[in-house]
């Protein structure tokens, strides 16, 4: 069941590279830096994502990242996602992520399962949405 709602992310793809490419999948990485804010404290965002193209059009991947807050607050994370390739050239991912902080303010998201939606524009602008997984 999900729970409430905890944060938000807007930003943009600073990176992108391909790792291997074949005949039966395409894997790449990305990095990003974006703005947002976590249990209502504003923070900067740097992530790295590597997703893989599979056969069926539909991506798997893995991330990691990290999340500094302007009161000193970090919180690391690291997840995982679906995906699929939109019309216009973008990415829609939906996924879970596990954070870590021994910031107080985010504390309580250590014993906390989080799912995401992810929104990638052909422009490589994105924007996200954070819940809590009760």
């Amino acid at each position: 069941m999900l729970g409430d709602k905890l944060g938000n992310v807007t930003g943009k793809v600073v990176l992108r590279r391909v790792l291997s490419s074949g005949t039966s999948a395409a894997r790449t990485e990305s990095t990003q830096r974006g703005t947002g804010t976590l249990l209502g404290v504003e923070y900067q965002d740097m992530s790295t994502y590597e997703s893989e193209l599979r056969p069926d059009g539909t991506l798997i991947g893995t991330g990691q990242g990290i999340y500094m807050g302007r009161g000193g607050e970090v919180a690391t994370w690291t997840g995982q996602g679906v995906g699929t390739l939109s019309k216009g050239g973008g990415v829609s991912f939906r996924g879970a992520i596990y954070l870590y902080s021994t910031s107080a303010t985010w504390q309580r998201l250590n014993a906390v399962a989080s799912v995401f939606e992810y929104e990638v524009d052909a422009d490589d602008n994105y924007k996200g949405t954070l819940t809590e997984w009760k």
